[in-house]
């Protein structure tokens, strides 16, 4: 299941991309495996959290709250906003939030405090507490005794009087304090509906005091309006008083200044103005006499001024001469004489005497006429003449009054001023009156905006803690902190768990994973006994030889087992050698591991004795001269070993002890004291002559060599070697330091043939594998298992 074609190299090329605990994509199949591999550690702190909140439950008292609600309406006092001198608008968000932080008030609650007497109330003062906050209380007590309590009486002598009123003080100050932190108060919604509440151990307390929230708050509302309008009208009280006396003060000003500049008016008119009308009036009609007497004057001069005998043809032309008598008498007779003249000259010739007479007559006539005619005209010149003077005494009137109305005028600036100043007091205080009245009516109404619509009641069932809620709560808290622990032990998993680790961490080839030896022995014992049933003794501790045994074992599991999953990886193990070493004769192979008690010793033991077992010629040496766990679990006894050939330059016949079975020779590592210069032994020429003279022999020599991270003896073995074998023990050994090894290690690292995962938990495996990977196939592989991984164990009775 984990052999992929070998590279002929041996090394393949990491992954160039970064830890998949970097990847900046959610692996949701990652996840679940997480969720998978650490669901008994949420499943504990789920029951962790149930548990704790059980303890919760039975150690912390049942808390009741009793609500109320209350409807700020401003229907109720719609006519009092009418005549209100202190509108307020409650129809913002802010209206509603200030209504709330009245009712969380420290004012309010000390109402409150006075009307129940609850700082004289035992099981308010003094409540059940709960476990958590005892000890949260004895937490505080502890962190006052490293605080300097305050010198309150200030190094003064206290009376019992004053003591009895400090504490008075403090306990309505606890009080109001513990009131304001368990009173409820939130608006409803988008509405004008506030609920209030309070929570409190005894059912019957809290709804007391729920009441009587409500009822201070109604009554805060009333008491604030009546004392806002009051302020209001004694301060429109005092300023009435101020705009009377500046009022009257203004409209006698006006009055004293009409009289000082004679500005005394009629008919809505000064009289100036009223004599400059008059005069304007009487000017024009004068205008108009004067035009009318020179009209009549100027015509009779003309008449006057053309001659007696023109006179009487002019004067035809005027329509004043038909009004006077004497002039239509003398026109009447010339021109009666004229008609008969002409008779008489035209039948007796203009030489008659009476023609001459009658000429005569008529010139008589026409002076006559002419005459009356310049008398008129004197006349209308004398009437012209007056008609002009008097129009020029009007025009002289009419500017000497122009003279005085444009002083008046400038007077009438000054006056207009100051009767706007008067007006404007005037009206301010008729408003200022009526505010007052309006403010003196509105003190009688005993109306709020404030209305209780649902009553507090005694609630029937507690409030807190709710069952339901705490054990919620305390599963989430309980899977919460599960999951942070799962998330601790994934966030430290950094040891190697599947093939995908190795190829991705390392860039090396993973040859397969070895299951864990011996995690059913105690199971696979005999049945259990009981003591003293039917005389059978007790089970005894496993001897010495039995342990041996066991050892001896797990040496030979790939022998013993050869269709077991342990020996098909060692199978990959090999195949790897012989693929990568396919040009070398004998494959020298060390086994290595970074820490000791990995299971390199069983590895390389089993591996050695698969390839014997296959016909091959093979060589197993003990290398690690420090401790040499080889050795002890196959349970060699030999006098020389190792170091005792490389030393006296021996070759390996002298030292090797053969595997009956397989036909394997083991070099066995015999320790006398204390060596400490392993690295040179196995560096040493005589270490490469005893190499190159067991490669004549041999096809495979498998060598155990000592940890890699303690020693630097597989480090100097590394130039004798043709391929390592790597053996990490599965969730055990560390990422980082594998690959930090192996890094300062290149002579090491490049002969890498590839890393075998050892005691592997094949029950816990596949929660580590990625969906589609091999270690989700385990059940089926199985199949192809027909030998257990189990070592069989063989004791002589």
């Amino acid at each position: 299941m984990n052999y992929a074609s070998f590279p002929f190299n041996n090394r393949i090329p990491a992954s160039r991309e970064g830890p998949r605990e970097g990847s900046d994509f959610i692996d949701l199949e990652r996840l679940l495996a997480m969720a998978k591999r650490q669901a008994k550690v949420v499943g504990v702190g789920a029951v962790v959290g149930l548990l704790l909140g059980l303890v919760y439950l039975q150690t912390t008292p049942p808390t009741f709250t009793a609500s109320t609600r209350v409807l700020i309406d401003e229907g109720m006092n719609k006519m009092v906003d009418e005549v209100s001198a202190t509108p307020v608008n409650m129809q913002t968000d802010a209206a509603i939030l200030s209504q709330i932080e009245i009712i969380k008030s420290a004012r309010l609650a000390a109402v409150v405090v006075d009307k129940e007497k609850l700082d004289q109330n035992p099981s308010f003062m003094q409540p059940p507490k709960s476990l958590l906050s005892t000890l949260v209380g004895y937490a505080r007590g502890f962190l006052q005794i490293f605080r300097s309590a305050p010198d309150v009486a200030g190094g003064t002598e206290l009376t019992e009087a004053q003591r009895k009123a400090m504490a008075a003080a403090a306990r309505k100050e606890q009080a109001v304090a513990m009131l304001q932190a368990n009173i409820i108060a939130e608006r409803s919604g988008r509405s004008y509906v506030i609920s209030m509440g309070y929570s409190a151990h005894d059912p019957q307390l809290a709804a007391a005091i729920t009441r009587a929230y409500a009822d201070a708050f109604v009554a805060d509302q009333l008491d604030a309006s009546f004392d806002a309008t009051e302020k209001a009208a004694v301060w429109l009280q005092g300023r009435l008083e101020e705009l009377r006396s500046s009022s009257q003060k203004a409209a006698l000003e006006v009055e004293k200044f009409r009289a000082e500049n004679g500005l005394a008016a009629a008919r809505g008119e000064t009289i100036a103005e009223q004599q400059l009308s008059d005069l304007n009036a009487q000017l024009i009609l004068a205008q108009a006499d004067t035009a009318k007497a020179r009209a009549r004057y100027e015509q009779y001069r003309t008449i006057v001024e053309s001659g007696p005998e023109a006179a009487v043809g002019n004067s035809t032309l005027s329509a004043e001469v038909a009004g006077n008598p004497l002039i239509s008498d003398l026109k009447k007779r010339h021109s009666g004489v004229t008609k008969r003249e002409q008779e008489i000259s035209a039948g007796f010739g203009p030489n008659h005497p009476q023609a001459v007479a009658l000429r005569k007559e008529q010139t008589d006539l026409a002076n006559q006429i002419f005459r009356e005619l310049s008398q008129l005209s004197e006349t209308y010149r004398n009437e012209f003449e007056v008609a002009q003077s008097r129009e020029t005494a009007l025009r002289n009137s009419v500017s000497e009054a122009t003279g005085q109305n444009s002083s008046a005028n400038q007077a009438q600036v000054r006056l207009r001023e100051l009767q706007q100043q008067a007006t404007a007091l005037s009206t301010l205080y008729q408003t200022f009156l009526s505010r007052y009245e309006e403010a003196s009516q509105q003190r009688s109404f005993p109306i709020a905006k404030v209305r209780v619509i649902s009553e507090a009641t005694m609630p029937r069932g507690p409030s807190s803690p709710r069952t339901s809620m705490v054990f919620g709560l305390a599963l989430v808290l309980g899977v919460v902190i599960g999951a942070a622990f799962g998330a601790l032990n994934e966030f430290n998993e950094r040891f190697f768990r599947t093939a995908e680790d190795v190829r991705e961490r390392l860039g090396v080839k993973f040859l397969g994973y070895l299951p864990l030896l011996g995690s059913n022995d105690d199971k696979k014992e005999a049945p259990k006994t009981e003591t003293g049933k039917m005389g059978t003794p007790p089970p005894q501790p496993p001897t010495r030889a039995a342990e041996a045994a066991k050892r001896r074992a797990k040496m030979r599991i790939a022998v013993d087992a050869p269709a077991s999953m342990f020996a098909e990886t060692l199978r990959s193990t090999k195949i790897a050698g012989d693929v990568v070493l396919q040009d070398t004769g004998c494959k020298v192979i060390g086994v290595i591991s970074m820490l000791p008690g990995e299971g390199k010793s069983t590895v390389a033991a089993n591996l050695a004795g698969l390839i014997a077992s296959n016909g091959a010629k093979t060589l197993l040496i003990d290398a690690d001269l420090r401790n040499p766990g080889l050795s002890r679990s196959l349970g060699i006894d030999a006098e020389q070993g190792l170091v005792e050939a490389v030393v006296n330059d021996q070759g390996w016949q002298s030292v090797i002890k053969v595997d009956r079975q397989t036909k394997m020779a083991i070099v066995p590592a015999v320790v006398r004291g204390r060596f400490s210069h392993t690295s040179e032994l196995l560096s040493s020429a005589g270490m490469r002559r005893f190499i190159d003279d067991a490669k004549a022999t041999f096809d495979y020599i498998i060598v155990d060599l000592p940890p890699l991270g303690p020693v630097v003896d597989a480090k100097a073995f590394a130039p004798l070697a043709d391929g390592f074998v790597l053996v990490a023990e599965w969730g055990a050994t560390p990422r980082p330091l594998v690959r930090s090894a192996l890094n300062a290690e290149p002579q090491i690292a490049s002969k890498i043939l590839g890393l075998v995962l050892n005691k592997v938990d094949l029950k816990k495996l596949p929660r580590y594998g990625a969906y589609g990977g091999s270690e989700q196939f385990l059940e089926r592989y199985s199949s192809y298992y027909v030998d257990k991984s189990e070592p069989k164990v063989k004791v002589a009775g």
